[in-house]
């Protein structure tokens, strides 16, 4: 088993660890000397971290997705956690366990699964439950749909992110179905399923989350695009009127063109599902970008870009940490006493001579 993990690496104790190299960037000090700065991470967190001696021997030996024994000192600086490198080693493969480096859902992805699946079930309109059956019957859908994460660093970012981030909307769904009764809750409910299906192809996570080149070049949304047609043409019988519609939600779910979306939403359920994904995904990467701060003091985050903000720490804003204790000598703090007048002053001498002819 690793050890240590990120979360239990401590403040100003040397450490060896093994770890991911999530980014690798070679800069200069003002020396023209090159140093390392780093990202560098497993399934528990990932630190700052920078080599900044002998960083010249190290910059050839290893690449980003490599993994490196690093030994080393976390530390506070400007107010943030980072770890300075002293060795840096890379660490070949044969030597790792995968499930040590990719952090993944706490929820278990076979449970999540029966859960998409009695969400299918329950749908009443024949030809969309018909659509996302067979959409699901190829194996290896199935496999990376309960495998990919939603997104490669915003949010749902774990093994396991996708389909738990549309089984939340699942539940989200039902309940604003239910709030607006114009809501057609099974067509809702299959544009929940399909809007992200392309990005099983679009992400890799064999390492670290990245895009393939397919996801690069064409995107999760044209791709399921693809895969629906493909879908479709097992289905004949399939009203096109209908198809348009799922297809509208999918290229619409973004909600802006600028985001993405070749098409604004049009119609309710493709614009209840932009919603929902906007609020669930922004719910999530609030959460987790709080989770995550390095900032070691204070009640603001860092600036999210995702965010466009900082963001506040509510519970630490609610919950000062205490004062520190003072020592008894400490606490005791005299009362200031007026300053009297040096008694060889003329000022001194006339207020004595008047003090004397009032008494």
């Amino acid at each position: 088993m690793k050890h240590p993990y990120v979360c239990e690496i401590e403040v100003s104790q040397v450490v060896q660890a093994v770890l991911l190299v999530q980014h690798k960037e070679v800069r200069q000090k003002k020396s023209g000397e090159p140093y390392l700065s780093l990202t560098l991470g497993d399934k528990t967190g990932d630190l700052d971290a920078k080599m900044w001696d002998n960083a010249q021997e190290a910059i050839d030996t290893f690449e980003r997705d490599d993994f490196v024994r690093v030994k080393g000192m976390l530390q506070v600086f400007q107010n943030r956690l980072q770890f300075t490198i002293h060795k840096l080693h890379p660490v070949p493969e044969s030597e790792i366990d995968i499930t040590d480096f990719l952090p993944a859902s706490k929820r278990d992805r076979d449970e999540m699964w029966a859960e998409l699946r009695s969400w299918i079930n329950s749908m009443t309109n024949p030809h969309l439950k018909a659509l996302l059956e067979t959409m699901f019957a190829d194996p290896a859908v199935a496999l990376a749909f309960r495998t990919a994460p939603a997104a490669k660093t915003v949010h749902h970012n774990w093994i396991g992110g996708l389909i738990e981030h549309v089984l939340s909307l699942c539940h989200l769904a039902k309940f604003t179905a239910v709030h607006y009764p114009d809501i057609d809750f099974d067509l809702l409910l299959t544009g929940v399923i399909l809007h992200d299906i392309g990005k099983i192809t679009e992400l890799t996570y064999s390492r670290s989350f990245g895009y393939s080149t397919e996801g690069q070049l064409i995107g999760h949304i044209v791709t399921a695009i693809r895969m629906m047609e493909d879908a479709l043409r097992q289905l004949p019988d399939f009203p096109p009127a209908l198809r348009d519609l799922v297809q509208h939600m999918v290229l619409s779910h973004h909600g802006a063109l600028e985001y993405g979306s070749p098409k604004l939403p049009l119609f309710m359920e493709a614009l209840l599902l932009h919603q929902l994904d906007n609020l669930d995904s922004k719910m999530e990467c609030m959460r987790s970008h709080i989770e995550k701060d390095r900032k070691v003091t204070g009640v603001w985050t860092g600036y999210n870009s995702a965010l466009d903000r900082s963001v506040l720490k509510k519970r630490q804003y609610l919950e000062p940490p205490p004062e520190p204790a003072q020592s008894p000598a400490a606490a005791i703090v005299p009362k200031p006493q007026p300053a009297r007048p040096p008694s060889g002053s003329p000022f001194a001498s006339k207020l004595q001579e008047a003090l004397k002819r009032e008494s």
